[in-house]
C-alpha cells in the first residue's frame, strides 16, 4: 500500500548512508534532502492538553525526538530551510558536496535557537553569500516586541541580506519567494511561524517546520500542543487546519522535528491524521 502511494504521486526516496543521518527525496526537477541535527529520547512532560491515559496510550514505549534542517537543489539554486543548532548541519552540508559559500538562500520558519542556530558565529555570517528569508511577524517578535539577543546576533551579519516577506494561507494565491517556494502561514507555535510550499513539475512538498514535535499522539490528537508553543491553542489551529489542507490535497510534509526519514504523506484517520513513510 505504501509503494502504491509512493508511485501514485510519483516519487522516489532513497536513504542515503546507513547512519541515517541524510534522507534524499525528489519533488519534480527539485531535490531536497533531510539533514539530521540531533537524535534522542523525548520527554513527555513537554506535552499541553494529553492526560496521563493518552501519554500511555500513544507513548507507552517513549518517542524518540529529533532536529532537522532540509537543503533544497533548484537546477538555479541551493536553498537551506533553517540551520538546525549548526551541530551536524556542516558535516550533512560536506557530505552532500556542499559548501556554505555555495547556499544562496536560508529559509527561516521561526527563530527559535535550535533553527537559527547555523546562521551565524561570533558575529560572522556562517553562509556569506546567502540572502535570508523570515516572515516579517516572526522577525518583529524576536527583535522589537520581545528582544532575543540569539536572534538579533543571528540576523545582524547578514545586514541587508535579511527579506521578509507575510505569508498567505494554506491553499490561497501567494507571491514565490523563490521560483517554486511561497511561504504559507501557521502562527502559534511562534507569531510568525511559517511554512514552506515547494513546487516543481506538478510535485508538491510542504516543509512545515515545527507544526509538530511529537508524532506518535500528535498526528492522532492534533489538538495536542507543547510547551514550546507561544500560543498552543493558535499552534494546535494551525496544526489542524495544516493537517486537513495536506491530506485533501496529497501533498507530502517533512518536518524538522519528525523522526527520520522525516517526509511522508498525511491520511485522515477517523477524528485524527496518520502518516505513512516508505
Amino acid at each position: 500500500m505504501k509503494n502504491a502511494l509512493w508511485c501514485l504521486l510519483g516519487m522516489m526516496a532513497l536513504p542515503l548512508g546507513a547512519d541515517e543521518n541524510i534522507f534524499a527525496w525528489k519533488t519534480g526537477n527539485f531535490e531536497i534532502y533531510t539533514l539530521v541535527e540531533t537524535r534522542g529520547p523525548g520527554r513527555p512532560g513537554v506535552l499541553v492538553g494529553a492526560g496521563d491515559a493518552d501519554v500511555e496510550r500513544y507513548l507507552g514505549g517513549g518517542f524518540e525526538s529529533e532536529t532537522n534542517a532540509f537543503l533544497i537543489k533548484t537546477p538555479d539554486r541551493i536553498v537551506l530551510v533553517d540551520t538546525g543548532f549548526g551541530a551536524a548541519l556542516f558535516d550533512n552540508l560536506k557530505a552532500l558536496g556542499v559548501s556554505p559559500g555555495d547556499v544562496g538562500a536560508v529559509l527561516i520558519t521561526h527563530m527559535h535557537g535550535d533553527h537559527i542556530g547555523g546562521l551565524a558565529k561570533d558575529g560572522r555570517a556562517l553562509f556569506p553569500n546567502a540572502r535570508v528569508y523570515l516572515a516579517e511577524q516572526e522577525r518583529d517578535y524576536w527583535t522589537k516586541t520581545r528582544v532575543n539577543q540569539g536572534a538579533v546576533a543571528a540576523l545582524a551579519p547578514y545586514g541587508s541580506k535579511v527579506s521578509v516577506f507575510r505569508p498567505g494561507e494554506p491553499g490561497a494565491q501567494a507571491a514565490e519567494l523563490l521560483p517554486g517556494i511561497t511561504a504559507v502561514a501557521a502562527f502559534g507555535h511562534t507569531p510568525g511561524h511559517t511554512l514552506f510550499l515547494i513546487e516543481s513539475a506538478g510535485q508538491k512538498l510542504l516543509i512545515w517546520g515545527d507544526l509538530m514535535h511529537v508524532e506518535k499522539i500528535q498526528f492522532p490528537r492534533p489538538d495536542v500542543s507543547v510547551t514550546y508553543d507561544v500560543d498552543p491553542g493558535a499552534a494546535a489551529a494551525s496544526r489542524k487546519k495544516t493537517l486537513e489542507y495536506a491530506a485533501a490535497n496529497n501533498i507530502p510534509v517533512a518536518g524538522m522535528h519528525l523522526v527520520y526519514p522525516a517526509i511522508g504523506i498525511v491520511r485522515a484517520d477517523g477524528a485524527g491524521y496518520r502518516f505513512i513513510v516508505n
